[in-house]
């Protein structure tokens, strides 16, 4: 399968080819979530494991251009400055190992909002209105991704390709841009997708959806990797497989398929009998990662050390 991109890098074409070879070969590529410079979490992966993984999960929170500074908690402030500095982070890390970059961005609402203003729950900014011409909202809209197409250019400018994932989560109502429905998601997906393909140019980037709902699907047209997030109850062994079945429901086209993010770790004991065709898995960061409290040792170690796990 070729990137829906007609004029997609040679980096983002084999890098595409490379996943679904991954799922032909009945493997699943390690991946993990970070949101700070240090990488904590890698390191805490290497201790355990004596590996690291293959895909690397970066965040743009803190290149958000509308953050209140004057009316955000300690907690907020202290997530943005940790964030900050992590493109040159994930640049400089794709080019020391060769791994996978994958992007999401907690995008702190365009206009308006207090404290962490990607939560719908503290910003009155209405995504519905982005859909208007001439309003507000759809100024301040494409003049964010303006700022954020910039960084991005830089990691195709080292011929780095990205898997992008942006409007993450859009079958849920607690971010701005899946509160308003599944068809405001939709619509907002694709003004990105047909903004930074036509008019920016940015063909290093793999589109990925990350929404099991199928009324809220843009499109194959739209997007090269099904993805969805998955967080259940502390402990939890699993290899995801009705998760995958419900994934699959929202097209009939051969995507290849990923876990955006989750809570636990695919339980390798369970996986390598199912061979449930993911072609990575990404874990979230801090707590998710770096205690016991929802992965234990063993099952870090179980996977890491498996013969269909794909690592650094």
């Amino acid at each position: 399968m070729k990137p829906v991109n007609p004029n997609a890098t040679k980096e983002a074409v084999a890098l595409l080819e490379y996943l679904y070879q991954t799922v032909e070969d009945g493997k699943i590529i390690t991946g993990q979530h970070t949101q700070t410079n240090p990488m904590e979490e890698v390191e805490y992966i290497y201790e355990v494991t004596g590996k690291k993984p293959k895909l690397q999960g970066f965040e743009l929170l803190s290149y958000s251009p509308n953050i209140n500074w004057n009316d955000a908690d300690e907690a907020c402030l202290t997530e943005i400055k940790e964030n900050q500095g992590t493109v040159e982070t994930a640049i400089r890390w794709a080019k020391e190992t060769e791994g996978i970059v994958s992007i999401c961005f907690h995008w702190y609402s365009p206009v308006g909002g207090r404290d962490k203003s990607f939560y719908q729950k503290n910003t009155d900014f209405d995504a519905r209105k982005i859909l208007e011409e001439g309003t507000e909202e759809r100024k301040a809209f494409y003049s964010d991704m303006d700022v954020i197409a910039d960084i991005l250019k830089k990691f195709q400018d080292e011929k780095i390709p990205v898997l992008w994932r942006p409007f993450h989560e859009a079958d849920g109502d607690w971010f701005w841009w899946g509160s308003r429905g599944h068809e405001t998601g939709k619509q907002l997906y694709r003004m990105m997708y047909e903004y930074y393909v036509n008019c920016k140019h940015l063909d290093n980037l793999i589109w990925v959806w990350n929404s099991p709902a199928p009324e809220g699907y843009p499109g194959d047209e739209y997007c090269d990797v099904i993805s969805r997030d998955v967080y259940l109850e502390k402990g939890t062994r699993t290899d995801y497989a009705k998760e995958y079945e419900e994934l699959r429901k929202i097209t009939s086209a051969p995507k290849v398929a990923a876990l955006g993010e989750v809570g636990m770790i695919p339980d390798m004991n369970i996986w390598e009998k199912s061979k449930v065709p993911w072609s990575y898995y990404m874990t979230w960061s801090k707590e998710f990662c770096m205690t016991e409290e929802y992965n234990k040792k063993e099952v870090v170690r179980t996977m890491y050390s498996s013969k269909d796990a794909i690592t650094l």
